[in-house]
């Protein structure tokens, strides 16, 4: 499998960061790590092996970055004020750096991304459909923690309200943005088992709800952990639902 790994320092996040894809064609996927999570996790956990069907047939190629925000935020590191800070920042990172490198390798064609990410990688990976939606097309999130003040126990500020969907959507009033986001699709599945909680899919699927943006919450059975094997067997059912 063709597997390539880039790496730059980033001046929105004043610090260094990996890019790795895999793949050679196809739909770009944007598979965010778990909490703090590197962008090679992925592949470790077995994510990108169950996926293995869809790369070898041209029909995706899957990318991961740093999760250097959710590493700040899991490890308490830096002031509160800094770590939502970072939270805003690896927004700009996603929306500024990675995705016009995957437009790059994808030959210079602007072509809508799916994001996707389980548990925190839930969180950025609608957060990056919600901020962006002029750069994806769909996000999934499996057992996605949406609500990371009570998460973390801290209370956000503004770099915290403009990062996360729960506090931004709300107060999103008509205009493009809103127009866009109503043509885009957040699929988000929860498991019901150990360290599962459904509420936080409901609560965004509210959230999303209320604004218009199509959505869909999909149950699993109680023998579907918080954990990898669960996200191994959800992923290629979404991504192949999701890609033509």
């Amino acid at each position: 499998m063709t597997r390539t790994v880039s790496r730059w320092h980033s001046p929105r996040l004043e610090q260094d960061i990996s890019l790795v894809r895999w793949g050679h064609w196809g739909q770009p996927v944007l598979l965010f790590p778990t909490a703090g999570g590197d962008a090679e996790e992925v592949e470790r956990m077995h994510l990108i092996s169950a996926l293995g069907d869809l790369l070898e047939a041209g029909r995706i190629k899957v990318y991961s970055c740093d999760s250097l925000a959710g590493r700040a935020l899991a490890e308490k590191s830096g002031s509160v004020e800094h770590r939502c800070w970072l939270l805003k920042q690896f927004g700009e990172y996603v929306a500024n750096e990675a995705v016009p490198a995957i437009h790059a390798d994808c030959g210079g064609e602007p072509v809508e991304v799916i994001s996707a990410g389980a548990s925190i990688g839930a969180f950025n990976a609608v957060a990056a459909l919600c901020r962006y939606p002029g750069l994806f097309k769909a996000a999934i999130g499996m057992s996605g923690t949406y609500d990371l003040e009570r998460l973390m126990g801290f209370a956000g500020n503004e770099d915290y309200y403009l990062s996360a969907p729960l506090c931004f959507l709300p107060n999103l009033g008509p205009g493009p943005m809103l127009d866009r986001l109503r043509g885009r699709f957040v699929l988000l599945a929860h498991g019901r088992g150990r360290w599962e909680n459904p509420d936080e899919s409901w609560r965004m699927a509210d959230a999303l709800g209320a604004c218009g943006i199509p959505n869909r919450v999909d149950p699993w059975s109680e023998g579907h952990d918080h954990d990898w094997a669960t996200w191994r067997e959800m992923l290629p059912c979404y991504v192949d639902e999701l890609v033509e």
